[in-house]
């Protein structure tokens, strides 16, 4: 049986328009175990101002790791989404976030297929993701990186669409990095479906839905960027937990919401449940 940890995605301070390392100090100031950083290739003008979170993938990846080091927290994985439909846009990306992982010490990359192209039928798709999982795997293996495949496009919305997904390439560093909150907008039963991929799983995305959010868009989207505080929506963090305690490897629950106080909040409630 492993333990179970609280960590949050970077996403908790996207409105506060602070850098990467404010929010670093933040997430440890609130009480987390963990962060979970985003990357991006090239330059980006909010966040070389200081104005936004995520962090380039051509900066010293110790930027990252020394950050953590000083605020006393640890890294859960990186936020490295990128269209695995795209291998034009997806190898080189994915590639770069392993290695990226690797030297700042994050043990996953977390990502999904993504938009898929306009021309594309199913068939090809699932190629063109095969070619790019398998190019991400072979660099993976030797870094000992998980790369965990999150539910939130078309082809992952159903536990056998993830599934499909999953099993396109043969290697012990492809795992789930489940989302309670996609799973749900996408009209599944996320516990059910936590079940089912618990011995794959390699990280957790702790995402609670409004029941405002649930009425207007269950079933009919396939995702969503955060949700709101856990404990405040429709989510069963009790029995989210105790799937997770199930893992015989530690799990981090990575909470994902849009502002400070949701943080907070959800870091207040999931305590209870960790008691």
């Amino acid at each position: 049986m492993g333990a179970v940890r609280m960590g949050v995605n970077m996403e908790f301070v996207r409105h506060d328009d602070r850098p990467f390392e404010w929010g670093v100090e933040k997430a440890a100031e609130l009480g987390y175990d963990f962060v979970e950083p985003m990357v991006h290739l090239g330059r980006e003008l909010l966040s070389e101002a200081g104005y936004f979170h995520s962090v380039s993938m051509l900066d010293d990846p110790y930027r990252i790791r020394r950050a953590c080091e000083r605020a006393g927290i640890g890294i859960s994985g990186l936020s490295s989404h990128c269209p695995l439909c795209k291998p034009d846009v997806s190898v080189d990306y994915l590639k770069q976030a392993i290695r990226f992982a690797a030297e700042c010490g994050a043990p996953v990359v977390n990502t999904d297929e993504g938009p898929k192209p306009q021309w594309t039928s199913e068939a090809e798709d699932h190629v063109l993701m095969r070619y790019t999982l398998a190019e991400a795997a072979a660099v993976a293996e030797v870094r000992d990186v998980r790369i965990g495949l999150e539910p939130h496009q078309q082809y992952s919305k159903t536990p056998d669409g993830l599934d499909r997904i999953y099993q396109l390439v043969d290697s012990p560093m492809i795992g789930i990095n489940f989302d309670t909150g996609n799973s749900y907008l996408s009209g599944q039963d996320p516990i059910v479906w936590l079940e089912h991929v618990r011995d794959r799983l390699v990280h957790l995305h702790a995402k609670d839905i409004s029941v405002e959010q649930s009425e207007a868009e269950r079933g009919k989207v396939t995702g969503t960027p955060v949700g709101c505080a856990c404990g405040d929506g429709v989510v069963d963090w009790q029995r989210v937990v105790e799937q997770c305690r199930a893992c015989t490897h530690d799990i981090v629950l990575s909470v994902e919401c849009g502002t400070v106080r949701a943080a907070e909040r959800s870091i207040q409630y999931l305590r209870t449940l960790l008691t």
